[in-house]
């Protein structure tokens, strides 16, 4: 079973809740917004420590530490694919326009034999929960209905 392990960065913007989400690199996610952004997460290998895996795909994904001193454990969600995603809740804020995320190779056109260096993150954006929860992978609401819960 794959499993992720992630950061739910939130802010308060004049009393409003704002998430900050991702949006994955690649020509495969170029034309793609509804249902394909994610808090920034990654894969992590049995008996890591899955917190610790989610600060470090924060920092390789956006290029900056997750500041946070508190972090609130969410419950795990299952996306379509299988995939289980451990998250915490974190509130920081973060200038999207400052993020340098890591590249991994990949072959493109698949099966062709050419391969391209792909940022596995494109851009970050800060949404509203409304807006969020139609940006993000499905599997994934779940987590912002918990945040707001425990914000109320």
């Amino acid at each position: 079973m794959k499993q992720s392990a992630g950061i739910l960065l939130y802010r308060f913007v004049e009393h409003q809740l704002q998430v900050l989400l991702v949006h994955p690199g690649g020509p495969y996610h170029v034309h793609k917004d509804l249902g394909a952004w994610s808090i920034p997460k990654g894969e992590f290998e049995d008996g890591e420590d899955p917190l610790v895996a989610a600060k470090r795909e924060f920092k390789e994904e956006l290029g900056h530490p997750v500041t946070s001193i508190s972090f609130h454990r969410l419950s795990p969600v299952k996306q379509k694919a299988g995939k289980v995603v451990f998250a915490w809740a974190a509130e920081g804020d973060l200038d999207v326009s400052t993020i340098v995320s890591n590249t991994f190779p990949m072959e493109y056109p698949y099966k062709s034999g050419k391969w391209i260096n792909v940022a596995e993150v494109d851009r970050a954006e800060w949404f509203t929960l409304q807006v969020a929860r139609e940006k993000v992978n499905p599997g994934q609401i779940p987590l912002i209905d918990e945040l707001e819960q425990l914000l109320k």
